[in-house]
């Protein structure tokens, strides 16, 4: 299935048009009965990439942005980048936001649809992957804002924000729906009943269910269909063990051109090289970490992050859910006593030796060091920061910049949202 191909239902269904992505039209020009099983593929092709396309690349690195990873190439100060993101006006929040209710409504769109479609397996895996991406927009909103308009299906009025614990319950309400639905995984790039796990995993942690999310974490460890695998592998397109979902970008028609932002013109990876890796981070790697080589490299004096190497072409894939994140997770989830083998584990395979905290401070310190290093630019070190009460301290950055700005030409359009203290 070629998610560029994209036949003319789904330009129907996508070319809804609106002054506000909270202000949605729930109607589609294509109604349920009048779509069958022959329009399914190209049906999950559109919702694919309207998932992975329509919150912008930056999305997939903003807590990186706001985590002090990254510098711009005018500015060698991560904060000074962090306080101009900090704007209900900047227009990365406003695309961020517009993107993420627009793919939304997408997803709601083929939900709708499928509820007619005839019982069986592909209804399953169709309405399955609907309530995974329902979850997994839900999430990526309630982390960056806090309280958010909750979308269980698309609709014309100016919606208000709902408390952000119920729509944290949502999320994990799909996701059961998801890994009950979908099944075996097939591919990397679409999505299973693992990745609906893993995903969970995530959530599970931000939310303190610890038990739940060491439990689901360990499942997918235990799993013989994934294994710690190199990180050229990873992230270089290769076969690998460790991806348990990735958004797939086959051509650049149909790319997350991440790479292209982090390399010069003069690099043979060639870019535009707006962000670099702040000072901190080309200092954080030990020389025999094997993922230092794949994560950040230096050319003409200059540092570039080197996970996504296509460039222009923007073709990487770009990982959501992978077995690193599941030893961390599973780690933090079980504290000190029964999390630090497996802490361990992962940093022996990347090339280093055990650490041995003393406290559960210490301890969740490590951690954090570790997600640092293992995760760079996949998109969790803000949230991470922010969700363990460190954001502040380490980043100097002030207490209402834990919660990131409501953008101001969505509030001007719907006044019913409201904008998060301190902007």
């Amino acid at each position: 299935m070629k998610r560029n191909i994209i036949i003319s239902i789904l330009s129907i269904l996508s070319a809804i048009s609106c002054n506000s992505m909270l202000e949605l039209n729930p109607h589609s020009a294509v109604s349920p009965g009048s779509v069958d099983t022959k329009d399914i593929e190209a049906l999950r092709s559109g919702m694919y990439c309207n998932v992975q396309e329509r919150p912008g690349t930056e999305s997939y690195i903003m807590f990186d942005l706001f985590g002090g990873e990254l510098t711009t190439k005018q500015s060698t100060n991560s904060l000074d980048l962090i306080n101009s993101l900090s704007s209900g006006n900047n227009a990365l929040m406003e695309d961020a936001w517009q993107g993420y209710y627009k793919a939304l409504m997408q997803v709601n769109n083929v939900f709708s649809i499928a509820q007619e479609l005839p019982e069986g397996n592909e209804k399953n895996v169709v309405l399955g992957e609907c309530h995974y991406f329902r979850a997994y927009i839900h999430m990526c909103l309630v982390t960056r804002y806090g309280d958010v308009p909750l979308m269980r299906f698309n609709t014309d009025e100016k919606v208000s924000r709902t408390p952000a614990a119920e729509v944290w319950q949502f999320i994990i309400e799909e996701l059961d729906m998801a890994i009950n639905l979908l099944g075996t995984p097939v591919s990397q790039n679409y999505l299973s009943s693992d990745a609906a796990k893993a995903l969970k995993a995530r959530v599970a942690l931000y939310t303190g269910n610890k038990a739940e999310a060491a439990r689901l974490a360990e499942s997918l460890i235990a799993d013989a269909r994934y294994g710690l695998d190199s990180y050229d592998k990873i992230f270089r397109g290769g076969h690998n063990n460790e991806v348990i979902f990735a958004f797939s970008c086959l051509t650049i028609e149909s790319s997350i051109a991440i790479s292209t932002l982090f390399y010069s013109y003069n690099h043979p990876n060639s870019g535009s090289y707006v962000y670099a890796p702040a000072k901190e981070v080309m200092n954080m790697y030990a020389d025999e970490d094997n993922r230092k080589e794949i994560s950040i490299t230096t050319m003409d004096n200059l540092n570039f992050i080197n996970k996504y190497p296509s460039g222009q072409k923007g073709t990487d894939p770009v990982v959501i859910s992978r077995l690193g994140e599941m030893y961390l997770i599973s780690a933090e989830a079980q504290g000190l006593a029964n999390g630090l083998p497996r802490l361990n584990e992962l940093r022996a395979f990347r090339g280093l030796p055990a650490v041995y905290p003393a406290t559960e401070a210490e301890f969740i310190d490590a951690i954090l060091q570790e997600r640092r290093l293992e995760l760079l630019c996949e998109g969790h070190r803000w949230y991470d920061l922010v969700r363990l009460g460190k954001a502040v301290e380490t980043l100097g950055i002030l207490e209402y910049q834990t919660l990131m700005p409501i953008p101001e030409a969505e509030r001007k359009v719907n006044g019913n949202l409201t904008q998060n203290p301190g902007y």
